[in-house]
């Protein structure tokens, strides 16, 4: 009951309060308990405002970046989205409340398998994990009615706008090491509209159309 009321407040004062209003992803952030994608240390922190540490030198998000993403690809229930960066998994069950399918893929096995073992023990068989490098996407899986990526990239990878539906959109910060541009990119044909959504800072997106290791 304490994590309950703790997680309202978060939802009120942190993310109602500075503006996302989608129904979808407020229910889902009242919902999902965000404590339990943390290690033990830092699970009474778990409703600040802030990033925290999960291991591997990665972060879950703080819990407005992880609304505003999940707003900007208004979902409406019934896509097919690609998670790059699967981290604490906590981003990929309020994918999974939000859309029919989820596909994420992460680099570091230990948190995949951790993430797996979370997002089971909750009961969330709508996601599929894969260990690989995301800046490739998942091609076999293609095409996806949306992408989100939750690491800063130096551009937006190739593969990732490819593998769009059309009208498909895709979130991603991009920018250098320390700042990134939310940018969210609609495939309209063969033409990609982006459109930028404010500063941000995440941790740099490994992989051969990312940040090199």
């Amino acid at each position: 009951m304490e994590y309950e009321g703790r997680r309202e407040k978060m939802v009120r004062t942190q993310i109602e309060a500075r503006g996302v209003a989608d129904p979808g992803v407020l229910r889902a952030m009242r919902k999902i308990p965000r404590h339990l994608f943390l290690p033990e240390a830092f699970r009474e922190q778990a409703y600040d405002d802030c990033p925290l540490p999960i291991g591997q030198k990665q972060t879950i998000s703080q819990p407005y970046t992880v609304a505003v993403m999940s707003e900007a690809l208004a979902l409406s229930g019934k896509e097919r989205v690609l998670e790059i960066g699967t981290g604490s998994g906590y981003q990929t069950a309020i994918l999974a409340e939000l859309a029919e399918w989820v596909y994420s893929v992460e680099r570091i096995p230990d948190l995949a398998k951790t993430a797996r073992e979370i997002l089971d023990q909750l009961g969330y068989d709508n996601v599929a994990i894969h260990v690989s490098d995301g800046t490739r996407g998942w091609k076999s899986e293609a095409p996806f009615d949306a992408i989100i990526v939750t690491a800063g990239s130096p551009k937006v990878p190739e593969p990732l706008k490819e593998q769009l539906k059309e009208a498909g959109r895709l979130v991603i910060p991009v920018g250098d090491p320390f700042t990134q541009n939310m940018t969210r990119v609609t495939r309209r044909g063969n033409d990609y509209h982006t459109e930028n959504l404010g500063a941000y800072r995440f941790v740099e997106l490994i992989g051969e159309h990312g940040w090199e290791k």
